[in-house]
C-alpha cells in the first residue's frame, strides 16, 4: 500500500486511517501530534526560549518560517491557501510552522467575514 501523505510504499499492515486517509506509521504519529497555535504553555516556552537564547524579531526561525513571516510582511496578510502555494507545500506540511510563528508571537490568525487570514502580530 502507499501512504496517501509522503508516498511510501509500506505493508497493509502498516497503514493506519486517519481524517479518511491511509497513512505510514510516521505520517499518522505526526497527525496525532500537530502543536497547536493557540496553546498558552506553548507561547510562554516559546518566550522563555527565545529570551533565554537572545533572539528577537525573526532570529532564530527556520528558513521556513523566514520565508512565511517575509511573505506575510510583504503582503500585509493572506489565506492559508495563499501561503501554502507561495511555499509549493499543502498547508498541512506548514500547519507546525505556523503554530511556532504563533507561539514566537509572531503571527497571527483572524477572520474577515467567512474567510481566516493570517497575518502579522
Amino acid at each position: 500500500m502507499i501512504c496517501e501523505k509522503c508516498q511510501a510504499e509500506v505493508s497493509e499492515d502498516d497503514i493506519y486511517e486517519h481524517g479518511g486517509r491511509k497513512l505510514c506509521e510516521d505520517c499518522y504519529i505526526a497527525a496525532l501530534h500537530r502543536p497547536q497555535p493557540c496553546d498558552p504553555g506553548a507561547v510562554s516556552a516559546a518566550r522563555a526560549s527565545r529570551e533565554l537564547q537572545g533572539h528577537k524579531g525573526t532570529q532564530g526561525l527556520t528558513p521556513v518560517q523566514k520565508k512565511i513571516y517575509d511573505y506575510l510582511k510583504e503582503k500585509g496578510k493572506a489565506t492559508r491557501q495563499e501561503v501554502a502555494d507561495y511555499m509549493g507545500l499543502p498547508w498541512e506540511d506548514l500547519e507546525r510552522d505556523f503554530a511556532i510563528l504563533r507561539h514566537c508571537e509572531l503571527v497571527r490568525a483572524f477572520k474577515d467575514g467567512n474567510e481566516v487570514f493570517l497575518t502579522l502580530m
